[in-house]
């Protein structure tokens, strides 16, 4: 047996001195693009001595379309030369490649990296614009990857995270009171009203010298709010807070062409005000607790003395003042 290996391993050094061959191309990993191979001759077409230089081909390679060599080049940049002037760039074209061969989520990441690293860098502004440019696709229904390489499902979570980064990223940037929006849309999508109704809120508050958001952040709020109070039976307080929003929205804004919705709205939450009130009257009553009947029926006058519910809710005041005053005097 040992003859035999000895025979064997002699053989397959004499093969690999007396007939050479070429090794396989090597084998590399990217972070953000995984592994690939690297055909001899071609380290010398894109490998440059300094970081200018190898940003140079990473640019040069980006505007032909060229995105892995732009990722190789860039990646190598940032793995060489990391506190240099061009990281920064470095880690731009990396996103603006991601996002050119549809992998959103890694873009994401690489231009938040440029936010936390290069907080000074020159393309601060532009960057978050292409962040919330990325995190709109997903409000969209763009698919997020499973393990960054399989389109699997929708997060309104996700996104609406995407969202409040790009404001903590800079609240006060041109994109943020839109992104801020943009938040309340996502936990509107999943039917969140409440986080919804908080993301409006502090859209209003925070940019009420934008009017147009400030409008736009009101006039949700209130289709919010009106919304949470439809999953409630008798949520008269949601409804008395959607009403709130509304009035709020027309004072504020009354040339608004979203004004008569806004009347149209709070004219049916008042009338399901009434009819809850109503309703709520008719428990207490059936329930023989005729000063809480009372409270309600009176609230309904209250709130629309023109209502279909009005002259039942009369009828049953002077009803239970009858029965009131009869049981006092027994």
């Amino acid at each position: 047996m040992n003859r035999r290996f000895g025979f064997l391993l002699i053989s397959i050094i004499a093969c690999v001195v007396l007939f050479p061959f070429r090794a396989p191309a090597p084998l590399f990993y990217v972070p953000g693009e995984g592994w690939y191979y690297e055909s001899y001759g071609q380290n010398g077409k894109w490998q440059r001595p300094r970081a200018k230089e190898q940003m140079d081909v990473a640019e040069q390679a980006f505007n032909k379309g060229d995105y892995s060599t732009t990722l190789r080049a860039a990646h190598r940049v940032l793995r060489v030369w990391p506190l240099s002037d061009y990281a920064p760039d470095a880690e731009y074209f990396i996103g603006r490649c991601l996002e050119s061969k549809g992998k959103d989520e890694a873009a994401f990441k690489a231009y938040q990296n440029i936010i936390e690293k290069y907080p000074r860098s020159s393309r601060y502004e532009d960057v978050l614009w292409r962040q919330f440019e990325i995190a709109k696709r997903f409000l969209g229904g763009e698919l997020f990857r499973l393990w960054g390489y399989i389109p699997l499902y929708t997060s309104m979570d996700q996104t609406a995270e995407m969202f409040s980064k790009i404001v903590n990223n800079g609240p006060y940037s041109d994109v943020a009171p839109h992104a801020q929006l943009r938040i309340g849309a996502a936990r509107e999508k999943q039917k969140n009203y409440a986080d919804a109704v908080k993301a409006y809120e502090t859209a209003a508050d925070r940019y009420h010298d934008h009017p147009t958001i400030a409008a736009d952040a009101l006039f949700r709020e209130g289709i919010s709010y009106a919304r949470q109070a439809a999953t409630a039976e008798y949520d008269q307080n949601t409804a008395a807070q959607a009403i709130a929003s509304f009035t709020d929205f027309i004072t504020l804004f009354p040339n608004d062409q979203r004004v008569p919705r806004a009347q149209r709205a709070i004219a049916k939450l008042k009338a399901e005000q009434v009819r809850g009130n109503f309703q709520i009257a008719r428990f207490y009553e059936q329930s023989k607790k005729w000063n809480g009947a009372l409270v309600y029926y009176n609230e309904v006058l209250q709130l629309d003395p023109t209502s279909p519910y009005a002259a039942p809710a009369r009828q049953r005041i002077e009803s239970l003042k009858t029965r009131i005053l009869a049981t006092t005097a027994n």
